[in-house]
C-alpha cells in the first residue's frame, strides 16, 4: 500500500524537442504537501491524456490560457480522483472530483481550477467519466453544436477522427443527420473509423496522400462543417473546399505541437465563401457542463453513441500512453488507470 504522506508523481525531466518520448518524464517519489484550512486531498484514480497538454510542454511555452510545465514538475493533466481528506466544506471525504491537477497519486485542491464534483452512475464505468462523459465529451459537443451548428443534410468533416475528441464528434454528427467524412493516419484506423465508429467515409494518408482530390471526390459540393483537431496542411487543403456559408471549428493543432508551423494560403476563401472559423476552449462553458452531461448520457443509454477507450494501467505506464497517443498507436481515448 502507498504510503500517504507520500506520492509518486510523473514530472518533465526534459523539454521534448520534436517528437516526445517516454524519456521526456521520469516516474519520482515525493513528499505529499499538507492539507490547510480551504483545500482537501484527493487520491487519484484515472489521467485523462489529452494532445493539448504537449503545447506547454515545450521550452518557453505558456499563454493567456495556461502557463509552461516547468523541469521537475509533475505533468499537468485533468484528473479523477476521490477526496480521502478534507478542510473543504464543499468536498467531503467520499467525493468523487475532475479536476486539473497532476500525473501524481495525490493532489491538494482548493476548488478551483476546472474543479467539479461528479455524480457518477454505478451502471457507467468511472472512467468514462474522463472521456465521453468528461472533458473530452464535452469539448466534442460544444465545439459540434455551439460552434459548428450544423444541420441535417450538411456535409461535416473531421480530422484526428479516431483520436478522443474526433471519434465522439463523428458520432454525434452522424445522429444529427449529417454526413460524416473522417481524416485519419492509416487504412486500418480507416477501417475501424468506418465499421465500429461509424463514419460515412474516412480518408486516410495511407492510401490517399492527395486529400484535396480525395475530398473533392467524396464532397464535391463542398464542406459545411470542418471540425479541426490537426491545423497546418490540413486545415489548409479544408480550407480550399468549403461550401458557402461553411463553418470551421479550432479544436487543436497537433501538427505544429511537435513540429514547424506549417503556413496557410486559402484563407482568402474565407473571404468569398463567407465562412467562419473559431476557435474555442470548453472549460469557456463551464455554466451548461450539467446539461451537456445529461444529453451525452442519454444518448450513450439509448445506445446513439459508444465510448472508444484505451486504458494503460499503473502510474509508471503514463509516459509510454502519452507518447502512444501522440504518435497515432492508440484509439479513441487514452486513459491511465491508478488502481
Amino acid at each position: 500500500m502507498v504510503d500517504p504522506k507520500m506520492t509518486r508523481a510523473v514530472v518533465l525531466t526534459s523539454f521534448p524537442d520534436g517528437p516526445v518520448c517516454e524519456t521526456d518524464f521520469s516516474l519520482v517519489c515525493q513528499p505529499a504537501a499538507d492539507c490547510p484550512k480551504g483545500y482537501f486531498r484527493t487520491k487519484n484514480r484515472f489521467f485523462s491524456l489529452d494532445a493539448g497538454f504537449r503545447q506547454w510542454m515545450s521550452a518557453g511555452a505558456g499563454d493567456n490560457y495556461l502557463q509552461g510545465m516547468q523541469i521537475g514538475d509533475p505533468v499537468q493533466s485533468i484528473v479523477l480522483g476521490e477526496v480521502i481528506e478534507s478542510n473543504h466544506q464543499s468536498y467531503p471525504v467520499g467525493t468523487l472530483v475532475s479536476a486539473r491537477t497532476a500525473w501524481e497519486e495525490y493532489s491538494i485542491l482548493d476548488g478551483n481550477d476546472l474543479c467539479s464534483a461528479l455524480t457518477v452512475s454505478k451502471r457507467i464505468p468511472l472512467h468514462q467519466y474522463m472521456s465521453i462523459l468528461g472533458p473530452t465529451g464535452m469539448t466534442a459537443w460544444i465545439g459540434l453544436y455551439k460552434v459548428g451548428q450544423p444541420r441535417s443534410g450538411e456535409t461535416v468533416v473531421v480530422s484526428a477522427a479516431g483520436g478522443a475528441v474526433g471519434s465522439v464528434v463523428g458520432q454525434l454528427a452522424k445522429i444529427h443527420g449529417c454526413h460524416v467524412i473522417g481524416l485519419t493516419s492509416t487504412r486500418a484506423k480507416a477501417d475501424w473509423l468506418e465499421s465500429d465508429v461509424g463514419y460515412d467515409q474516412v480518408i486516410d494518408r495511407e492510401t490517399n496522400p492527395d486529400l484535396p482530390i480525395a475530398l473533392g471526390e467524396l464532397a464535391p459540393q463542398g464542406v459545411n462543417v470542418f471540425f479541426d483537431n490537426v491545423g497546418g496542411y490540413v486545415l489548409d487543403a479544408i480550407m480550399g473546399q468549403l461550401s458557402e456559408r461553411a463553418r470551421l471549428v479550432i479544436c487543436g493543432a497537433i501538427s505544429q505541437y511537435e513540429g514547424p508551423i506549417e503556413p496557410l494560403r486559402n484563407t482568402w476563401e474565407l473571404v468569398t465563401k463567407r465562412a467562419r472559423m473559431e476557435g474555442f476552449m470548453f472549460s469557456d462553458y463551464v455554466e451548461t457542463f450539467p446539461e451537456i452531461a445529461a444529453d451525452l448520457e442519454s444518448k450513450l443509454a439509448r445506445g446513439e453513441i459508444r465510448s472508444f477507450d484505451e486504458l494503460y494501467y499503473g502510474i509508471e505506464q503514463t509516459p509510454k500512453a502519452f507518447c502512444d497517443m501522440m504518435h497515432g498507436k492508440s484509439r479513441g481515448k487514452c486513459i491511465v488507470q491508478l488502481d
